[in-house]
């Protein structure tokens, strides 16, 4: 079994809102959830959006009833609940607002700027956060954030957002350290967050940064332009106790093209079933990722339908901004009984249960979570060979790369993987062998180890 230093662990993420964000909160939860069930006695996952206390309830108890926050009536080989608990910054400070009225500074609000008052759960105002017009720097800025006293008075500001959420954070540390005092490991899922961070110098935290997508722009080859984002973080980087990138591949085209000994790799893990599936739906492919531009699923609709093996048909799971043109394309190419647009669903695994194929045709990912997903279930896999994810995931079996947008040759796999039972069978048995490099045990197996060498080493800031 797994064992992570003795260590009090903060997962810090932008938000957590169910629907949205689409893997990205899927591996965030997961996270958080392995690790108590891996025996961290206590995860906190942390989040900065300026939501209403009633809409992060919801947003708790709907992660609860889906799973994705542990299992708190289960317990871990310490005898401790396995379970996280979700924070939120806002949230804390309506309910006790003295960490927030000690950071406040004399100062008054940029009279340049609009601001949006957030109360707390009474109605009371909490803060004024100042609407900064830079979408991708405004949590760099130092705009002032008003803080209001609770009889509604202005009790001064604090420096933008870095300094709002830093105020949290060292609260939330202090706090902590007055239980035991521990190392503080920081598991940064946002880099956002993680770019207001790289100048907190606190000797007894520890900073590991995770990665979960693309840090190239198109064509996605190793040398291709980094987005400006990336361009900022990238020279930031080395700041950190260590970054996980999700798979092997990305990280060597990191670590060759931008140096640094702190890049690590730490994958996503999945739960994998006992036993896969003894019986399955006779034809039945199905897609599963958001409806966007990236995902290409029009691809997969036209490969589907051009590989045409008798009795198949397809279901595609997921929403987002795309669904409308998707279901035109359906129904413009007469394949509405074939075809089906599903919506999200909150039980994955019963609908990879059932499936014989699992197709993916994104344009890039940063470790393709669903194709893991698939394989864990027994379910073979057909995917373009895109940076990255696939071919990691594959490497083992379970499945058939194509050429990255080869429609031709997506439509040629389907049909020999849906056309002959045997190699269909031979799949799926390599499947659940294929997943377990990306098992819950495997990436926490790999995460405390990251930890071990981050607390063994001096800080990075």
């Amino acid at each position: 079994m797994t064992t992570f230093p003795d260590a009090h662990y903060l997962i810090l993420s932008s938000r957590l809102i169910p629907g949205l964000d689409g893997g990205y909160t899927i591996a965030t939860l997961a996270r958080a959830a392995h690790m108590a069930a891996a025996g961290v006695r206590t995860v906190r996952l942390l989040t900065f959006d300026p939501g209403t206390a009633t809409d992060h309830a919801a947003h708790r108890a709907e992660f609860a009833r889906r799973g994705q926050l542990g299992n708190p009536d289960a317990l871990t080989g310490n005898g401790v609940e396995a379970s996280a608990a979700l924070m939120n910054l806002f949230d804390e400070a309506g309910e006790d607002r003295s960490w927030l009225l000690a950071a406040a500074a004399p100062g008054e609000r940029d009279a340049s700027l609009q601001y949006r008052e957030i109360p707390d759960a009474a109605g009371r105002p909490l803060v004024a956060l100042p609407n900064v017009p830079d979408p991708s720097g405004w949590h760099l800025s130092t705009a002032p954030v008003v803080v209001y006293q609770a009889d509604g008075r202005e009790a001064g500001i604090v420096a933008g957002f870095g300094g709002l959420y830093r105020a949290w954070l060292e609260h939330i540390v202090a706090r902590l350290r007055e239980s035991a005092d521990l190392p503080v490991v920081v598991i940064c899922e946002s880099r956002q967050l993680g770019e207001l961070l790289t100048d907190w110098s606190d000797p007894g935290i520890r900073i590991i940064h995770t990665i979960h997508t693309m840090h190239v722009e198109p064509p996605f080859t190793p040398d291709a332009p980094l987005n400006s984002l990336w361009e900022r973080w990238f020279a930031l980087a080395h700041r950190f106790d260590a970054v996980a990138w999700p798979t092997a591949a990305q990280r060597d085209d990191v670590a060759q093209r931008f140096g640094g000994d702190n890049h690590l790799v730490v994958p996503n893990g999945v739960q994998i079933p006992d036993e896969p599936a003894l019986e399955r739906a006779g034809g039945l492919v199905v897609m599963m990722n958001r409806l966007a531009p990236g995902k290409r699923v029009d691809h997969t609709i036209r490969a589907f339908l051009a590989a045409d093996v008798t009795g198949t048909r397809l279901d595609i799971y997921g929403d987002g901004p795309e669904r409308a043109k998707l279901q035109q394309l359906i129904d413009d190419l007469g394949a509405g009984e074939r075809v089906t647009l599903r919506g999200s669903t909150t039980d994955p695994g019963a609908a990879l249960d059932a499936a014989e194929l699992f197709v993916t045709s994104t344009e890039f990912e940063g470790q393709g979570l669903a194709i893991v997903e698939a394989l864990a279930h027994g379910c073979p896999v057909v995917a373009y060979d895109i940076r990255y994810g696939p071919a990691d995931a594959l490497a083992a079996g379970g499945g058939v790369l194509v050429p990255p947008g080869d429609e031709r040759a997506l439509a040629d796999a389907i049909r020999s993987v849906m056309g002959d039972e045997q190699l269909r069978a031979s799949l799926a048995r390599e499947a659940p062998d294929a997943a377990r490099r990306w098992s819950a045990d495997a990436a926490m197996d790999a995460l405390a180890s990251a930890i071990r060498q981050a607390i063994a080493a001096p800080p990075r800031r």
